[in-house]
């Protein structure tokens, strides 16, 4: 998310190097630049508009510190606008009512909704550790109601089941009633959508939120659809009374428009923004960070949240006592780190939360994909547990039928072969003399300034 709009922000503010202060002339040429970055990546015209006359307010004639360069106090005045505009801090669920606290889930058809109703059900099991029922009032699409249930199966919260003959309110009053009785803490609706507004639909999730006075109304978008994210939203909030904002596929969206414009069109905070397919895939949505992440500065802060939460903590700890004791590092062991970092959202998150992550060459970004991480875990689920404890023996025979087994090539299994021999040296250096050894060992290949 945001990887265009970082790229030519960046670039930008990179023609401000070696000028002595922020003058008329340069912000306004930076300035149309940063114009057409924001337009390019779909930003509603009017939120563009303010961001800009906010900055050239603030940077025309500003006098730079002796710590920052022209370029790094411009990034500072475009940081603070972006989060002005995106809200300031981030906002979580209000559900501090008499149980069970509706949330009810409204959108158009296709934008993530019933994936965001089972992801924030998941999330109040875990985090909030709250009892959690989830229904479906979408009686026009069968599917939905048998997607929902079995997205509550897998993560194990209550279902309260629907069939498409039946009225939403009936539905909604029900579940509420069955909520009450199995003294549950939230209960999840998920609605119907339409391919486009319309009155129907409208009157249909007002009559709904008028029955169950949810605590909590999100509003769910795609967040691929840029400015009419904002639109749609703008036209909900005139029906509904929302509370929130929840933007979903940012993981395809690398432009970033929705996320800075839903805000001021509709007035709502953004509570959570979705990136993936897999239930864990709901991030809280921190406008200082995004904004970090938009600038090219990462987001390290939430890259060491999700290594807390997602990193399974037994697993590296008794790599962590294997390797010290000498022991090798076995194939077995690589599987679970790449499992892992499929864990915290794969490679390109990984990477998008990296300070400096814009100005990284396109050839770099396009190898840190997960389908290579995926291809080899392939490849070491097609050795025997022997191959995967002592890569040593695999020879060319051997070589040939985990390729076939893996669907890949043999000079793919010789590269992983490769690899696995650079990091079991690598663990076997640390576990000599630990990581100041190794940086010893790496004098003079290090850039200057970072002397050991």
């Amino acid at each position: 998310m945001f990887e265009s709009l970082s790229e030519r922000l960046n670039r930008s503010i990179k023609n401000l190097r070696g000028q002595g202060r922020l003058s008329e002339q340069n912000v306004k040429d930076t300035l149309r630049e940063v114009r057409l970055a924001l337009l390019e990546a779909d930003v509603a015209l009017p939120v563009v508009k303010q961001l800009i006359d906010a900055v050239r307010d603030k940077a025309i004639g500003q006098e730079v510190l002796t710590s920052l360069s022209p370029g790094q106090a411009l990034i500072k005045i475009v940081n603070d606008e972006l989060v002005q505009i995106m809200g300031e801090q981030s906002v979580g669920l209000e559900l501090n009512t008499q149980p069970p606290a509706v949330v009810l889930m409204a959108g158009l058809q296709g934008s993530g909704k019933t994936t965001t109703t089972g992801k924030l059900a998941l999330r109040l099991k875990e985090r909030d550790k709250r009892k959690v029922m989830v229904v479906s009032c979408d009686v026009y699409r069968p599917a939905a109601i048998a997607q929902l249930q079995k997205l509550a199966t897998d993560i194990d919260v209550a279902f309260y089941p629907s069939e498409p003959d039946q009225k939403p309110v009936d539905i909604a009053k029900n579940a509420l009633d069955q909520a009450r009785k199995q003294f549950i803490d939230v209960l999840i609706v998920d609605t119907a959508g339409r391919l486009a507004v319309d009155q129907e639909m409208m009157d249909e999730i007002s009559q709904l939120n008028t029955t169950l006075q949810p605590a909590e109304t999100l509003f769910v978008v795609d967040s691929m659809t840029g400015q009419d994210a904002a639109n749609t939203a703008a036209a909900f909030g005139e029906t509904l009374p929302l509370t929130g904002v929840v933007l979903t596929k940012t993981d395809g969206d690398a432009r970033g428009g929705a996320a800075l414009s839903v805000r001021m069109v509709t007035g709502k905070p953004i509570k959570f923004i979705g990136a993936g397919e897999k239930l864990t895939a709901l991030e809280t949505f921190h406008p200082d960070r995004i904004a970090s992440r938009i600038l090219g500065m990462g987001d390290v802060v939430s890259l060491v949240e999700e290594v807390q939460e997602k990193v399974d903590h037994q697993k590296a700890e008794k790599l962590a006592r294997k390797i010290n004791k000498g022991k090798s590092f076995d194939m077995l062991d690589l599987r679970d780190q790449m499992e892992q970092m499929l864990k915290m959202g794969g490679m390109s998150s990984f990477i998008d939360k990296l300070p400096g992550a814009a100005n990284l060459p396109d050839a770099v970004k396009n190898q840190a994909n997960d389908k290579e991480i995926r291809r080899t875990i392939a490849i070491i689920n097609s050795m025997t547990p022997h191959e995967r404890k002592f890569p040593a023996v695999i020879k060319g025979s051997r070589k040939r039928r985990i390729a076939m087994g893996s669907g890949t090539q043999v000079q793919e299994i010789n590269k992983l072969m490769k690899q696995h021999a650079q990091m079991s040296k690598m663990m076997k250096k640390m576990a000599r003399g630990g990581m100041k050894k190794m940086l010893r060992g790496m004098k003079g290949q290090l850039p200057p300034g970072m002397g050991i």
